[in-house]
């Protein structure tokens, strides 16, 4: 763990890519700089899919939706995106009347319209709903997942920022080549980042360093690690051909299981209050205590 401090500390950590979802379990997109807000980076996650009664749809159920893409537009819209289909420009509901969802925090989001959501269910062949939630809504951050009195979150699961780390994917990509080797089996391609859909990727630390992080700086924004990201079924689903593999859980399991669960990369929440203008940008150095 030492190590990956030490590499911060003399400037050899720094950040290798930025992604936002702006639609939760959808594709995202790449970005050289974001924008630091309370909840996360800005646009990241403030949409979300719910089926006719408010309960959330994720990937975990519906494999479809990591197959389309959402990018964002101006004024915290977005463009819906699939192979085969016309986009979709979305623009915020600002005045629509809420409808409940079932997001542990927050019952209630404000719905996209029928266009958006006959766009969804005919891509995906069931019943779906897009909500979007406002800026104005508060969604803390659990206690137990290492929330602290006033803290934000978007629809992200548990904390407003997602990090994963160059050394630590080869680590378990050289894992999970042991594990097929002594199973006999024939060796796939290495896993990606996009598998555990972060928000921000570093380079220059030690395998698993950030699981002992407990503040880190990235550019001039400051952080605090909220906990270690609990892995699910999602992160073996071929971004490709969305077929399920055993492919990271099952060697994670040998390697990275506690507390009944498999865990990779770690989750931020940013220091408030944030400084006017916080921006996060490809190639900020990352300094980890």
């Amino acid at each position: 763990m030492a190590g990956g401090v030490t590499g911060a500390r003399t400037g050899g950590v720094r950040v290798t890519s930025l992604t936002a979802y702006p639609v939760k379990s959808l594709g995202g997109v790449s970005l050289d700089e974001a924008v630091v807000e309370p909840q996360g980076l800005r646009g990241d996650r403030r949409w979300a899919v719910v089926d006719p009664d408010g309960t959330k749809v994720t990937a975990r159920e519906e494999h479809t939706l990591l197959g389309l893409r959402a990018e964002p537009v101006d004024d915290g819209g977005v463009r819906l995106v699939a192979s085969g289909a016309d986009p979709l420009e979305v623009a915020p509901p600002r005045g629509a009347e809420p409808v409940p969802v079932r997001f542990s925090g927050q019952d209630h989001a404000l719905p996209a319209g029928d266009e958006a959501d006959a766009w969804l269910t005919a891509r995906v062949g069931r019943p779906l709903r897009l909500v979007w939630q406002d800026d104005e809504t508060h969604r803390p951050i659990r206690p137990d997942m290492g929330g602290a009195e006033g803290d934000r979150n978007s629809l992200s699961d548990a904390a407003p920022l997602h990090v994963t780390s160059e050394s630590s994917l080869r680590r378990l990509n050289d894992w999970v080549l042991e594990t097929a080797l002594e199973r006999g089996e024939e060796p796939r391609e290495a896993l990606g980042h996009e598998r555990f859909r972060p928000n921000l990727v570093v380079s220059g630390s030690e395998p698993f360093a950030e699981d002992a992080w407990s503040r880190v700086r990235i550019g001039g924004v400051p952080f605090r690690s909220t906990m270690v990201c609990d892995r699910c079924v999602m992160t073996t689903v071929d971004r490709v051909d969305l077929r399920t593999g055993k492919e990271p859980i099952r060697t994670l399991a040998r390697h990275r299981k506690w507390d009944g669960a498999t865990w990779f990369g770690i989750r931020l929440a940013p220091e408030l209050p944030l400084a006017e203008g916080a921006m996060l940008r490809v190639g900020d150095d990352v300094v980890a205590t």
